[in-house]
């Protein structure tokens, strides 16, 4: 990485305890994060919106409108997460509570919206995702809309600051990725060779997904034979061949995987926001990018996938980053 790219190491130093990164990757989707009161409210002023990308296909998303609001926020979390996962939940209610309208999309095939889709969810349908922040985002008027983005999801998030160059996002005025993988191929084998409970998580959650999609389209799909499997990498290439536009694993991979070079161009305020410690994503991954000004690494010792958690008092390091750079 060129040294005019900004890598800023903001102290966050978690109680001793934390500073385990299993303990802050499990704790990032912990509920003990969620304050329910708040929870409810945003329960109670969400509606839910199901629209229609430029490719054809549906998305389920969640619009919760502020009657004030400064901006709005648009949530995309992680794979086999949900618009309701914990990390989001507890987001949206951070800023909700500070004055912003609150947008939460979810992939095709999570978040129980395996019915709309026929066909099933890959990492490199961009366009239809893009087309789905764009959507949430109009709903902003003319207020800033911030895109933000855990793991999987903040990788859609850089490659949608990426596309915005060529094809605006009206209003949207900066993008934050926590813990994205730069090198997909590089994180699936991180969950599969690291601790078992990663691999375990992960797999089970894909198969549960997989068995709902043949449960709605037994004449497409029949994953039976796929249940077996062992490692997120070998059911990654199982499933290859339902994908025609993919030609093998390796293309798959390398059409999701974050160039550094790419970078050179970006148009408007980025954001990543990873640990050192991060058990699934590499931070030297980072610190080869092109530089631009519009680049920024915020850069923590701890934090684990997605964590960055401490308690007494409980906190939240990325939630209070953004809300600075935002403010």
């Amino acid at each position: 990485m060129d040294e005019k790219t900004n890598i800023t190491d903001d102290p966050f130093e978690p109680a001793l305890f934390l500073r385990n990164p299993h303990v802050q990757s499990i704790m990032a989707s912990s509920r003990l994060r969620l304050h329910y009161h708040w929870r409810n409210e945003l329960a109670r002023n969400t509606e839910e919106v199901i629209l229609k990308t430029s490719t054809g296909s549906r998305l389920v998303s969640y619009l919760t409108r502020h009657p004030e609001p400064k901006g709005m926020f648009v949530f995309l979390h992680g794979w086999e997460g949900s618009s309701s996962s914990i990390y989001i939940l507890d987001s949206a209610d951070y800023f909700y509570r500070r004055g912003y309208m609150i947008g939460r999309l979810n992939l095709r095939d999570h978040g129980d919206s395996h019915h709309l889709n026929e066909d099933l969810f890959h990492a490199a349908r961009l366009k239809e995702t893009f087309d789905g922040v764009d959507y949430l985002a109009s709903f902003s008027r003319i207020k800033p809309v911030y895109l933000v983005g855990f793991s999987l999801g903040g990788n859609f998030a850089m490659r949608i600051a990426l596309r915005h160059g060529m094809k605006p996002i009206n209003h949207l005025e900066h993008v934050f990725a926590i813990s994205p993988p730069m090198n997909p191929y590089k994180a699936t084998m991180a969950i599969d060779n690291g601790r078992a409970f990663y691999r375990y998580y992960f797999l089970k959650k894909w198969k549960r997904s997989l068995m709902k999609k043949q449960k709605l389209f037994p004449d497409r799909y029949d994953f039976s034979d796929l249940m077996d499997v062992e490692s997120c990498m070998e059911l990654t290439k199982m499933l290859i061949p339902y994908f025609p536009e993919i030609q093998s694993y390796q293309h798959y991979f390398k059409m999701y995987t974050l160039k550094y070079n790419a970078f050179k161009y970006l148009s408007l305020p980025l954001t990543v926001l990873i640990a050192e410690d991060d058990p699934i994503v590499s931070y030297q991954d980072f610190l080869n990018m092109d530089a631009n000004h519009n680049l920024k690494i915020l850069k923590q010792r701890y934090g684990g996938h997605c964590g960055f958690l401490d308690l007494f008092p409980a906190s939240c390091w990325y939630q209070k980053a953004i809300a600075a750079i935002v403010s």
